[in-house]
């Protein structure tokens, strides 16, 4: 078995109490599902993955239903139709060419009543800011906010906006992972910073991601 590191960590346990909750055995596909980690936070009957790195999805095969080895666009057509009834995307928007599209396409593969649940990156928290506004550099890393493989970045308004324009009722839409409880923020003069930045830039700021929960309006598909 291929050695993995915590970049393919499928885990994500900062999600876990964000999840919707299901009466029901259901039908997942996890786009970038890494090494399919995930699937133990759902009593699924079937859990897809897509993973485009296949030394991982190698791991990800010994754990899900089915493993699709590629992007979503490469794999598009093996994703049967009217299936599934949740779609996760953990931190993967960011890193497709055309996240408008995959909003559109994925509709398809989703029942009347499917849901999509995912994380995605907040290009406005703080530390960000001030690499930008005080040090004046934007500098791509290996992970992160500024990984060097994100191709789109996301506020909050703008998150909002793309579901909006493509017809999706939004449920939950979230700061997640705030730097307020951060144990190294113990001094007292950098507690007292940090509050006022996020007082002056927008309680927005605070969070490194946002989780979002949406669903397929049927309603407005129909005009």
């Amino acid at each position: 078995m291929p050695d993995v590191d915590f970049y393919y960590d499928g885990n994500r346990q900062d999600l876990v109490e964000s999840l919707p909750t299901f009466n029901k055995d259901i039908r997942v596909l996890e786009i970038g599902c890494a090494d399919g980690g995930f699937k133990s936070n759902f009593s699924a009957s079937e859990y897809w993955g897509v993973e485009c790195v296949e030394a991982v999805a190698l791991i990800a095969k010994e754990r899900l239903s089915k493993v699709l080895i590629g992007t979503f666009d490469d794999v598009y057509d093996q994703i049967p139709d009217n299936y599934f009834d949740l779609v996760v995307c953990n931190d993967v928007i960011e890193h497709m060419i055309d996240h408008d599209s995959f909003f559109e396409k994925i509709k398809l593969k989703l029942k009347a009543d499917g849901k999509i649940s995912g994380s995605i990156p907040n290009v406005r928290f703080l530390w960000n800011l001030k690499e930008l506004l005080i040090q004046k550099d934007w500098e791509y890393q290996d992970a992160g906010i500024l990984d060097r493989t994100h191709l789109r970045f996301f506020t909050l308004k703008s998150l909002e906006r793309t579901f909006n324009n493509h017809n999706y009722t939004i449920e939950t839409l979230k700061g997640i992972n705030s730097i307020a409880p951060r144990t190294w923020l113990t001094l007292r003069r950098k507690k007292l910073l940090t509050k006022l930045f996020i007082f002056l830039l927008g309680d927005d700021t605070q969070y490194l991601q946002f989780y979002f929960l949406i669903s397929k309006n049927t309603n407005a598909d129909l005009k």
